[in-house]
């Protein structure tokens, strides 16, 4: 197998949707070719302040030409296989870099060893204990560091496209995100044993081309989360919440909403959601 590097960075020249695409220039094509069918990580340039360092993972599709920018390239993302890590890698840990075998590489493209990749996805998906009790979870065998790094790749990635696992990553990157707040209500309630009654929600579902990004997520407390997938709540392009009109109880559902009637978004502006899924939430309930 093939591993790489993709660097990302919010706001910059080029136009990338990590969840969807990735945009590059034609002297790139050398390095994109290989990681066809393969795996990426994606990584935020270190000189951005309080850089996320590797940030997700992806499989790109193939490789197709901008429709947009003559010169250019698209990297497209394989529906489904977008992951956030939570927590985001840092380029060093413990005094150490966690890309190891190509540390001093300043290539925004670029391989990733087989050791190197297990390495990231450990400890960008690790197994955690605050998470919802919501439906049965499958046990899926973690593959850890101590372990022969060259054997790993496989049952990581097995890991990666298997959806109880995707599902579990999903909610702690989300629930993570949202500080465990509903974003319609403003409850953070919490049970005795220390597990988050908020759920996480996708804005368009992954049966329907939706991924498993935060900006693609919200946090719902079980209530409003039912009603959001049955189209009875959405968002505006404002982040106004909206009451569909075939509700039957208006005023129940409006004593639930909290006070400022806006969607809590969170503070971090690329894990705020994204305006073309709420946009197709909307337009798929009628609103």
């Amino acid at each position: 197998m093939t591993f790489g590097v993709f660097m990302h960075k919010d706001g910059s020249i080029y136009d990338d949707i990590p969840e969807v695409h990735y945009q590059f220039k034609e002297y790139h094509l050398p390095r994109v070719r290989p990681l066809v069918n393969q795996w990426i990580v994606y990584l935020e340039p270190a000189k951005e302040r309080n850089s996320k360092g590797f940030f997700a993972v992806a499989k790109v599709a193939k490789i197709v030409p901008d429709p947009d920018v003559s010169g250019r390239f698209r990297a497209l993302i394989e529906v489904g296989t977008f992951l956030p890590f939570l927590p985001t890698v840092p380029r060093v840990l413990n005094g150490q870099p966690v890309e190891r075998d190509c540390y001093n590489s300043q290539w925004s493209i670029r391989p990733l060893s087989n050791s190197d990749f297990a390495r990231i996805i450990a400890l960008g998906l690790p197994e955690d204990n605050t998470l919802p009790r919501v439906g049965e979870i499958e046990p899926v065998e973690r593959v850890h560091e101590r372990q022969v790094p060259f054997e790993v790749e496989r049952p990581i990635v097995q890991s990666l496209v298997n959806r109880p696992f995707r599902d579990r990553a999903f909610r702690r990157a989300v629930l993570s995100a949202y500080d465990g707040r509903c974003a319609v209500t403003g409850w953070k309630l919490i049970n005795g044993g220390g597990r988050l009654e908020a759920e996480a929600a996708h804005i368009r579902p992954v049966e329907h081309g939706g991924p498993d990004s935060i900006r693609n997520g919200l946090a719902l407390s079980g209530t409003a989360h039912w009603m959001f997938d049955r189209g009875l709540i959405g968002v505006s392009e404002s982040r106004d919440i909206l009451i569909h009109r075939k509700v039957n109880d208006r005023g129940g559902v409006e004593a639930i909403i909290n006070p400022t009637r806006k969607l809590i978004a969170p503070q971090r502006e690329s894990d705020q959601p994204h305006c073309s899924f709420l946009a197709w939430h909307r337009d798929h309930h009628g609103f």
